[in-house]
């Protein structure tokens, strides 16, 4: 599926591309509501208000920021998270896809929304950083990878060739960023989140899998 020898860098997503999406949808959507409410001694229908507002910010910095939500809530947003961080995790084969790429010498680049509270917080519990060359958070440079002005940041940060560049990431529209960019190969996943249905993405290819990327002769690999 990849010519590898036209590949200098590889750009990945951390949040349901490397690491399963089902933490996040279920701390923002359910958890933090429901503690919310309670911490607060709400009527519950103030959970269904709070999930309103949350989704409204989707694809803006404040959307990643827990900085910005445990102003706004007054809550600490950080600490219910560590209540359900068991449900950290990898996403499938992302772990051997990792390994590959550090044997292959490509440029490894984690390019996220998440911001360095989310990071802080992730990181030591999915050993991600052993297998990344460098971190480009959104808050860093104060744009969310949707809009088109953060390639232009991250290309001042780190720079890389678009043109050799693979970049893989769950979010359509970040994808769409990435390409009017002129990053000339991106794929997308199917099942970002393990507790929700696969689905097709119109415009990108969605992997299922990430050893479907890697050269046929490798001993050992699932492709399935």
């Amino acid at each position: 599926m990849v010519d590898w020898n036209a590949i200098d860098t590889v750009l990945l997503d951390m949040d349901g591309t490397l690491l399963d999406l089902h933490f996040d949808s279920h701390f923002w959507l359910e958890h933090l509501p429901q503690r919310y409410v309670e911490l607060h001694k709400l009527d519950a229908h103030h959970a269904d208000t709070l999930r309103s507002r949350i989704i409204g910010e989707q694809g803006t910095l404040n959307w990643y920021s827990l900085a910005y939500w445990s102003r706004e809530l007054g809550v600490d947003v950080v600490a219910l998270k560590r209540e359900v961080q068991h449900l950290i995790g990898l996403r499938g084969d992302a772990l051997d896809f990792l390994k590959w790429l550090k044997k292959a010498h490509p440029r490894v680049v984690l390019a996220t929304n998440a911001d360095r509270e989310s990071l802080a917080l992730k990181l030591p519990l999915t050993g991600l950083e052993e297998y990344l060359d460098v971190i480009v958070s959104s808050a860093d440079v104060g744009i969310a990878k949707e809009a088109p002005e953060f390639w232009f940041a991250l290309q001042d940060i780190e720079p890389f060739e678009p043109a050799r560049t693979l970049f893989i990431d769950d979010n359509p529209s970040v994808l769409e960023s990435a390409r009017e960019y002129g990053i000339r190969y991106l794929l997308g996943i199917k099942q970002p989140d393990s507790q929700r249905p696969e689905r097709e993405l119109e415009d990108f290819i969605a992997l299922e899998r990430f050893g479907t990327l890697l050269p046929q002769d490798m001993p050992g690999v699932s492709r399935r």
